[in-house]
């Protein structure tokens, strides 16, 4: 993708979205049009080391890059990355060394890729936003730089829930239902059902021994919110646990920001909220009227490259329409 005529590198934005599973970078002008995209795997610091990981980025990068007009690759007035297993500000500075050395912008800065979802589903960069996927993660930020956060390193941050959490739990109640530690529940027959088998006992030994692989858990997350809405006591008290979760991490970003009494946009992202589960989005707004009654509850869909380019933007002091212009690309 590109245009008739060279680009000048001093107007030209680089946004990168990074999760675990995917990699999407946007070349972007002063102006908000999209000069060039790419897509390469998942961004995975933790498990491949710091270079290793930003070498998948590269590819992204590059391949944008060479769709670009001209002979050359410009070097970007700015670089906006957001980036998963950047949890902590230590892993963010880190990150940022490791992007600079790269060379693909005269400035860099990086952020957790949950303030991608949160400025993509937002006007200008004020709100709170939760992304529950495979983890849970909660950020919230005002235009005058103070932001909340959490460490969202999973159980030994005080984490619970996710689509992986809430796949293991359901797995914990049915296991105890079905060999009599535990209530019934519908879940000891949905679960492993949902793999063709008949029992838990038949499940637990082949997610044991790899037949099926752990990385299929989190099918079983549908299937705990169709038994939830069914009626299963079990099922649903772990769905309004997440909730309840949600509701607990928002509130406290709120109250960090000074914001909990405030007319304030609540942004809910990640494959569990996308969703739209009525038992949880439902009980998520009704908790969240209860605390902070004049925020506002949305579902986030735009994809966070958006967000992290709005993000490049607003550090470039753009001009309002290059924000719409970028908005509608991404319709």
């Amino acid at each position: 993708m590109g245009v008739s005529t060279s680009v000048d590198p001093g107007s030209v934005l680089l946004a990168i979205d990074a999760g675990n599973s995917k990699t999407d970078v946007a070349f972007v002008g002063a102006d908000g049009t999209v000069l060039a995209t790419a897509r390469s795997g998942g961004f995975r610091p933790t498990a491949a080391g710091t270079e290793a990981a930003v070498d998948v980025l590269a590819a992204a990068v590059t391949e944008a890059a060479g769709r670009l007009p001209g002979p050359d690759r410009p070097v970007a007035r700015h670089v906006s990355a957001c980036l998963a297993n950047a949890d902590l500000p230590v892993e963010e500075h880190e990150l940022t060394g490791a992007l600079a050395r790269r060379g693909w912008g005269r400035t860099v800065e990086v952020r957790n890729d949950t303030f991608a979802v949160l400025r993509a589903g937002v006007d200008a960069p004020r709100g709170v936003a939760v992304v529950c996927g495979a983890g849970i993660n909660c950020v919230g930020m005002l235009p005058d730089g103070r932001t909340a956060r959490f460490p969202a390193l999973g159980t030994m941050s005080g984490d619970w829930g996710g689509g992986g959490g809430l796949a293991e739990e359901a797995l914990w109640h049915a296991a105890r239902a079905e060999d009599g530690r535990g209530g019934p529940t519908a879940l000891a027959r949905a679960l492993p059902g949902h793999f063709g088998l008949g029992s838990m006992a038949e499940l637990i030994e082949e997610l044991h021994l790899g037949r099926v692989p752990r990385s299929r858990m989190h099918e079983l997350v549908p299937v705990l919110f169709a038994v939830a809405a069914a009626g299963d006591p079990a099922a649903g008290g772990l769905v309004a646990r997440q909730a309840d979760e949600v509701v607990a991490m928002v509130t406290v970003a709120l109250r960090r920001l000074d914001a909990l009494g405030e007319d304030i946009p609540v942004l809910l992202g990640g494959s569990v909220l996308a969703a739209g589960h009525r038992e949880l989005n439902g009980r998520i707004r009704e908790q969240l009227a209860a605390v902070a009654p004049r925020a506002a509850v949305s579902v986030v869909t735009a994809p966070p490259v958006l967000g992290a380019a709005l993000l490049g933007l607003d550090a470039m002091a753009a001009e309002p329409s290059a924000y719409a212009k970028l908005r509608a690309h991404f319709g």
